[in-house]
């Protein structure tokens, strides 16, 4: 095998591996954030529409992304929430992980049910960018089936943030304030010099051994 082509393969098992941890930790966490919309909005129907058709996407897209492995024949690398975006964003925000997240707290608080609201969109207005980024990739794009997966996400993308800007800006509320702006910007770059060049370099990573979908503790640490 080709010097080119090994960097190649391992590049898009990296890149992939990061995608379907964060479409799977995506659409489960938005049931919490559906739950929480219906309880807080319950008569804005076309609001909650709008988060059901984000949940959707986000589990096309993880299994898109689980399809894309099939074919390779092989399983995913297995990465933790340091590669999460959201479970950073998160743990800045709310000081705890979205699993803790107390929904009824989310709920009962309109300050915190608006930073939950600022934090997704911000976290999906990043994807969206980020997939612009990776359409421009050639070595990316060299792969056809990847190819149509990040048309895809790229299509689907904006529907995921602008729900929530849009129902920040009805209420009259900042849809970012500086630091959740500068929090992402940090973030993103832990991600993208830090998480992803680790996970490359790292040989020894493991992979998984169920899909998440299967398994919900898929991605817990091997013991």
């Amino acid at each position: 095998m080709s010097l080119r082509k090994s960097f190649r393969e391992r590049y898009l098992d990296v890149l992939a591996s990061i995608y379907i941890y964060n479409e799977h930790r995506g659409y489960t966490s938005l049931d919490r954030v559906l739950e929480a919309v219906r309880a807080r909005c319950p008569d804005d129907r076309a609001f909650q529409a709008e988060i059901e058709k984000h949940r959707a996407d986000e589990e096309k897209h993880y299994r898109m992304f689980r399809r894309w492995f099939e074919r390779q024949g092989k399983m995913p690398l297995r990465v933790d929430r340091g590669a999460g975006h959201i479970d950073r964003f998160i743990q800045w925000v709310f000081h705890c992980s979205i699993d803790e997240l107390d929904t009824g707290q989310i709920v009962a608080s309109a300050d915190d049910f608006e930073r939950l609201c600022r934090v997704i969109m911000l976290t999906e207005q990043r994807g969206y960018a980020q997939v612009e980024i990776i359409l421009r990739n050639r070595l990316i794009m060299s792969d056809p089936v990847m190819k149509r997966i990040f048309e895809i996400v790229h299509r689907d993308e904006p529907d995921h943030f602008l729900p929530y800007q849009r129902w920040l800006e009805r209420q009259g509320r900042a849809t970012a304030k500086w630091n959740e702006r500068a929090a992402d910007w940090c973030i993103h770059k832990i991600l993208m010099l830090g998480k992803l060049p680790a996970l490359f370099l790292g040989a020894g990573t493991p992979r998984l051994h169920r899909w998440p979908d299967e398994d919900p503790q898929a991605y817990a640490p091997a013991v």
